[in-house]
């Protein structure tokens, strides 16, 4: 059964697109066909289940796994909700990555298939989208420094042409007199 799991709660996907596969790269395929093997290879049910048979909720996960490590003390290696009694002021490891929430991860995928060459029809079929123009919105963001290295070879091709045109209203000249 095609399904989705929001805040726990398990019903039917948003649009037909999402219904379809989702297109992994080999080592992701490799690393879920290892934990399909482990839970004793699964016909049905939740993907990724907590011990108790339930959806795992994402929330759940990052508050208990993935803040404490990034959000650790730079002096003590402790979590922030778990600094209260440390003798010292608590400083965030400047070091480690900023979360930006899970979408982050689509955005992240997107943002590189486009950065690579990837058409924007195709960026939508992988992340499942019923429209391209959400996916050109809302997931495919242009990085700085491509950006900055965009403007450049504008620049560069504006001068390029400017030293053409002057060169040739110069043969032009020379040829006049």
């Amino acid at each position: 059964m095609n399904s989705s799991v929001v805040n726990g709660k398990r019903g039917d996907t948003k649009t037909e697109a999402r219904k379809n596969t989702v297109p992994v790269i080999q080592p992701v395929r490799e690393l879920l066909d290892l934990y399909r093997f482990r839970l004793g290879a699964p016909t049905a049910g939740v993907m990724f289940a907590t011990s108790l048979g339930t959806p795992l909720d994402l929330h759940n996960l990052f508050s208990r796994q993935i803040d404490p490590v990034l959000n650790a003390c730079e002096h003590c290696g402790k979590a922030r909700a778990k600094h209260q009694l440390a003798d010292h002021e608590y400083r965030r490891r400047s070091d480690l990555v900023q979360w930006r929430g899970w979408h982050a991860f689509r955005r992240g995928l997107a943002s590189n298939l486009n950065e690579l060459g990837v058409h924007d029809l195709t960026i939508q079929r992988i992340l499942r989208h019923s429209n391209v123009a959400t996916t050109r919105k809302s997931y495919i963001k242009i990085r700085e420094d491509s950006v900055t290295a965009g403007m450049a070879t504008l620049e560069a091709e504006l001068r390029r042409t400017e030293t053409v045109r002057l060169e040739a209203e110069s043969q032009t000249a020379e040829r006049v007199n």
